[in-house]
């Protein structure tokens, strides 16, 4: 038997070791020692007080069933202290374990499709939209898809070459830069531009930058071209806008009369026009009234006081029967006779006869009656401050001297021009993209 076995060979060893070989494993004074000690020394055995667990180990009564359950598993230790790995002049070498990455669960921007990224694109103002422009190569392009610029207002941008031929290669339809500054514009596109309304009032624009513009412009519907210096390829290049309804160019010079009669000819569509202050002879003059459509319904022919005859307002008043607004003030050689002749206009609502100084206040009382439609008259210049009061008496349902501005074709309100700045509509509508100082 085992135990037999084992007595037997105890018995013939050395005297002196008996006690000590007799004694049960778990009684060794070796096993008193902290199970990680009991790993290290096996590998290392250089520590002299640890030199009996080896030798009681390695000899041939150890079981080695006992030897595996008593020897721990090699583990390295991990610091308890972290940040203290160097400390008592050790050097430590210490590995931390990688962090897991946490699951995102939203959706990249990257997935998703161009159709919603325009979307939120277009509820953005203009300056953050040209930030996202600088973000990648597919957000360039979507900043600038022509369906986000339909309508943008530069005002109060200066030095805007650049600004405004990057605009116009959007496809934008509807464009406000009034009182704006240019000095050239190097503007090729293939192709028309698909502006609809444009206002370029009181610009600072070079002649040639202008008509690198309006040579290249066919659905023009709204154009304010007011106190810009023109040219006969600008007038000639608008009179191939067919659909042409407002168009003002107050304050206009650079172009001949034979020009504007073509163009006037060519663009029936007209409806309202503001061709007042402009350089015009004579001739300009008889060009507007010899070839205006028909359908005129306003129009401001002021400023011309030695060009603008009798003569002149008959043939108006006859080519153009549905005049309702009409602007003939400063022309001086227009007197009370007129009046018969403006009551051929069974439409006519404003009539300005301001600084038409051959027009006493005496004839102004029997307006009323000549002219029985009539709701607004201007007649700065004609009535002193202290006849007013009796004049309105005269005439009770028409409201006088109330439109200082004419605001025929003009695209911003007559009575919010420069100075109000909360209002900057052009033809009653504002622009979604606006510039912002």
């Amino acid at each position: 038997m085992l135990s037999t076995d084992c007595t037997d060979r105890t018995a013939s060893t050395d005297p002196e070791e008996r006690p000590t070989d007799s004694m049960p494993l778990q009684d060794l004074p070796c096993f008193s020692l902290q199970g990680s000690m009991l790993s290290h020394c096996n590998r290392t055995n250089k520590r002299k007080s640890r030199g009996c667990l080896s030798e009681g180990l390695d000899t041939e009564c150890t079981p080695t069933e006992l030897i595996q359950q008593w020897s721990p598993r090699h583990k390295h230790q991990r610091l308890i202290s972290k940040g203290k790995e160097n400390d008592c002049n050790h050097f430590v070498l210490a590995r931390r374990s990688r962090r897991k990455k946490d699951s995102t669960s939203g959706i990249s921007w990257d997935h998703l499709p161009d159709e919603l990224l325009l979307k939120i694109l277009f509820y953005l103002p203009l300056q953050d939209l040209l930030r996202m422009s600088t973000v990648c190569k597919r957000w360039h392009r979507l900043v600038f898809d022509e369906s986000l610029w339909h309508s943008v207002d530069l005002e109060g941008l200066t030095h805007m070459d650049a600004a405004l031929q990057r605009v116009l290669k959007t496809g934008v339809r509807r464009l406000r830069c009034p009182r704006s500054f240019m000095e050239e514009l190097h503007f090729t596109v293939s192709g028309s531009l698909q502006m609809v309304q444009m206002d370029l009032s009181s610009s600072i624009i070079p002649t040639s930058a202008l008509e690198s513009i309006i040579c290249q412009c066919r659905l023009l519907e709204h154009l304010s071209l007011e106190g810009l210096r023109l040219s006969d390829t600008i007038i000639n290049s608008l009179s191939k806008n067919l659909n042409l309804v407002q168009l003002n160019l107050s304050g206009c010079s650079g172009f001949s009369a034979a020009a504007l009669a073509d163009m006037l000819r060519s663009c029936s569509s007209i409806e309202q026009l503001n061709i007042s202050w402009c350089e015009f002879n004579s001739d300009h003059v008889k060009s507007v009234i010899n070839n205006l459509s028909s359908g005129v319904t306003h129009l401001n022919l002021s400023g011309y006081r030695e060009s603008l005859m009798l003569d002149d307002v008959k043939v108006l008043v006859e080519r153009c029967p549905h005049i309702q607004t009409l602007d003939l003030s400063d022309s001086t050689q227009l007197m009370a006779d007129s009046f018969p002749v403006f009551a051929q206009l069974k439409n006519l609502l404003h009539l300005s006869l301001s600084r038409c100084y051959h027009i006493h206040l005496a004839a102004l009382t029997d307006l009323g009656k000549t002219l029985p439609t009539l709701c607004l008259l201007d007649v700065f210049g004609l009535v002193q401050d202290g006849h007013l009061p009796s004049l309105k008496k005269e005439m009770p349902h028409v409201s006088i001297n109330s439109r200082p501005f004419s605001g025929v074709a003009r695209p911003t309100p007559s009575s919010r021009l420069v100075g109000f700045l909360n209002d900057r509509t052009m033809w009653n509508r504002k622009c979604r993209l606006r510039f912002r100082l």
